[in-house]
């Protein structure tokens, strides 16, 4: 991954990366580091996310490992999912992102409102 140059990031890297910090997984793994949850209880903690995002991004993270589903024997069937130890290693980086995105949010919205007024001004 490290080359002389700087960092590089391989595609390997680069397709977990997206698959990790997609739109729906970060919330998904919030969820789920604080309790095992089945798929209608994630479904009301992130109330925007559809039931076929919902599905799609439970079986890249159990795909990945960072999620496992057990099926639970109760009467309808139900699934229960919950964080395994390899998705519990990623809450220390996650957070260290987080904290990042609050401490710089300010410049961030400022670089964005000076980007924006450049772009009408030369449209």
């Amino acid at each position: 991954m490290d080359t002389a140059d700087g960092v590089r990031i391989a595609a390997p890297h680069r397709e977990l990366l997206d698959q990790i910090l997609d739109k729906w997984s970060l919330s998904v793994l919030n969820e789920l580091c604080e309790r095992p949850c089945r798929f209608n209880e994630l479904r009301r903690a992130i109330p925007q996310v559809t039931q076929k995002s919902l599905t799609a991004t439970l079986r890249r993270l159990e795909r990945n490992g960072v999620i496992e589903r057990e099926v639970v024997s109760t009467r309808p069937v139900a699934v229960r999912y919950r964080i395994t130890p390899l998705g519990k290693t990623l809450r220390p980086p996650v957070d260290v992102l987080l904290a990042w995105a609050s401490r710089n949010m300010p410049a961030v919205e400022r670089a964005r409102e000076v980007f924006d007024g450049g772009e009408e001004a030369g449209a």
